[in-house]
C-alpha cells in the first residue's frame, strides 16, 4: 500500500503490463480508477475477458471507474460533454488556455474517496498512457503536478497504489516527454522497464524487462535492486526467463 509503480517502455509496447495490473487489482477486490487515454473501453474489456475479468461487470458494481479519454476528447471538441452530464469534463484543460489538470485530479479523488457503503480493499489509480496528456497540450509541469497531487491523495491519504505507463526513447527529440519520464523515475517505488531487443525482432523472445526496486528511496546509501528478465507474450499470459534461456534456445 502507498506505492507508486512506473511502467516504462522503450522500442516496444509495454501495455501488457497495464492489462496485468488492471485484472490483478480487480480480482484482488480493490477500487480502481482507470484513466485510459490510449485505447477504447471495448479494447481493454476484450483483453480483460481473456484474463478472466469482466470490466463491464466491475463498472456496474461500482468497483471500476473508467475514464475513456478518446471519447472525452471528441465530446469536448464537439461540445457535447457538459451537456450530457452537467459536470465539467476531466479533460477540461483542452478547451482552456491554462494547462491546468485540476479537473482531472478532482475526478480521480472523487472516484477513489471511499463512501460509507464501499467495502473495497484499497484504492488504485491506473493511467495509460501519461504522455498522451502532453500530446493534448498539457505542460510537463502540469503533468508532474497532477501526479504529485495524486500521490498525496491516493498513496499518502487513502493508502492506495498508483500505476502509470509512460513511453520513452533515449534518442527522442521530444524533450518534454523525456523530462516527465526522468522525473517520475526519481520518485517511483518500483520501475518496470520494458525494452525491445537490441538485436531486433525475435519470434521466441519479445523483449526484456528490467525490474528496479528503489531501495534508495527508503534506505540511504543503499543501491537499488535491479533484476533483468526476457519475456515472451502468449495469448493469455506472459512467460519470463533469464536472459539467453528461452525454451527455443534450450
Amino acid at each position: 500500500q502507498g506505492k507508486f509503480t512506473l511502467l516504462r517502455d522503450t522500442r516496444t509496447d509495454g501495455s501488457f503490463l497495464v492489462h496485468h495490473f488492471l485484472s490483478f487489482y480487480l480480482r484482488a477486490g480493490c477500487k480502481v480508477c482507470f484513466v485510459a487515454l490510449l485505447q477504447s473501453f471495448s479494447h481493454y474489456n476484450i483483453v480483460a475477458q481473456k484474463l478472466g475479468v469482466s470490466l463491464t461487470a466491475a463498472k456496474e458494481r461500482g468497483q471500476l471507474v473508467f475514464l475513456e479519454g478518446l471519447k472525452s476528447c471528441l465530446d469536448l471538441v464537439f461540445g457535447e460533454e457538459e451537456e450530457q452530464s452537467g459536470q465539467p469534463s476531466p479533460l477540461q484543460f483542452m478547451s482552456e488556455n491554462a494547462s491546468n489538470l485540476k479537473a482531472l485530479f478532482d475526478f480521480v479523488r472523487t472516484s477513489l474517496t471511499p463512501t460509507s457503503s464501499d467495502s473495497w480493499k484499497g484504492p488504485v489509480l491506473l493511467v495509460d498512457d501519461l504522455g498522451v496528456l502532453l500530446s493534448l497540450g498539457a505542460t510537463p509541469v502540469a503533468v508532474l503536478d497532477f501526479i504529485h497531487y495524486c500521490r498525496v491523495a491516493v498513496c499518502s491519504q487513502l493508502k492506495g497504489n498508483i500505476v502509470v505507463l509512460v513511453h520513452s526513447n533515449e534518442d527522442s527529440e521530444d524533450k518534454e516527454n523525456e523530462l516527465v519520464v526522468n522525473s517520475l523515475c526519481h520518485h517511483s517505488d518500483l520501475i518496470l522497464w520494458v525494452e525491445g531487443l537490441a538485436t531486433g525482432f525475435c519470434k521466441d523472445v519479445h523483449g526484456q524487462i528490467k525490474i528496479i526496486r528503489r531501495v534508495s528511496l527508503e534506505l540511504t546509501a543503499e543501491q537499488d535492486l535491479v533484476q533483468i528478465y526476457q519475456y515472451k507474450i502468449q495469448d493469455k499470459n506472459v512467460t519470463f526467463f533469464a536472459r539467453g534461456l528461452s525454451a527455443a534456445v534450450l
